[in-house]
């Protein structure tokens, strides 16, 4: 009976975990360029009453074994890098990044972290930066005088604008993408922001529209991958499971309560 209770906690501790990545997910519905994320669980060791396969007489084996679960546990939390809905916005500075990449934003420690959300900015220097005001790598800037609807971001990264009087557009600049061997590696570090690390494997950076980068649309911007329902569904099913082991603890309790009392 003392197996069953502690085997019941762990799984109201792995559904409790559980729940808490659904309620970033639907946090994080509206988020700019936002990844969802889904735990993966794992059950945890097995005590053997009677190995698969031990001997029941001399010329016979048992076909089946005892052995007995511990619960579960959860073994990570991924997130999912789907592409996600694009989004006009008529903003001359958003971009989406249709198929694979990240924007490279460097942080005010120098590091280079990376980002799917294109909602750029222009600061008081006239630099391309986040909505933290961290500039975008390689660093572009936007002239005094530019005429900013002329601003134009192409499929393939070159960023140019009319400056001033000028009849033809000055190019400015080339936008980057980097990409991983396995983005699930990526450490999320908040801010609509991913850094590099071992398991993603090292950053390779090329021109938007080369093969195995995604492309650049302009005026546009991707949002969350979170699908309402998805996560809805989800919820119920992890309720119903923290109900079902908090049933389990209840039973063995109940089962210990009548021993007690033959006692």
């Amino acid at each position: 009976m003392i197996r069953s209770l502690w085997t019941g906690t762990t799984g109201m501790h792995g559904q409790q975990l559980n729940i808490d990545v659904i309620a970033n997910n639907l946090a994080n519905v509206s988020t700019t360029g936002f990844k969802k994320s889904k735990t993966d669980f794992q059950d945890l060791l097995y005590q053997t009453m009677k190995v698969p396969g031990a001997q029941t007489s001399a010329d016979t084996e048992s076909p089946t074994g005892i052995q007995i679960g511990l619960g579960v546990k959860p073994a990570a939390v991924s997130k999912v890098f789907t592409q996600g809905d694009l989004i006009l916005t008529e903003n001359v500075l958003d971009v989406a990044i249709e198929g694979e990449g990240f924007l490279q934003i460097e942080t005010p420690n120098g590091n280079t972290t990376y980002t799917r959300s294109g909602a750029l900015k222009r600061d008081g220097d006239g630099r391309i930066t986040n909505s933290d005001g961290y500039p975008l790598i390689p660093e572009i800037t936007i002239p005094d005088g530019s005429r900013e609807d002329t601003l134009t971001i192409s499929e393939t990264g070159i960023v140019s604008v009319v400056i001033g009087d000028d009849e033809a557009a000055t190019e400015l600049g080339n936008i980057e993408l980097a990409i991983f061997t396995n983005n699930a590696g990526l450490k999320a570090i908040g801010k609509n922001l991913f850094q590099e690390t071992e398991s993603s494997g090292v950053a390779a950076t090329g021109n938007p529209g080369d093969d195995g980068y995604g492309q650049l649309l302009q005026t546009y911007l991707e949002g969350s991958n979170v699908n309402i329902v998805e996560e809805l569904a989800n919820m119920i099913t992890t309720q119903r499971a923290y109900e079902i082991n908090s049933k389990t603890i209840q039973t063995s309790d109940e089962m210990m309560q009548t021993t007690n009392q033959l006692i």
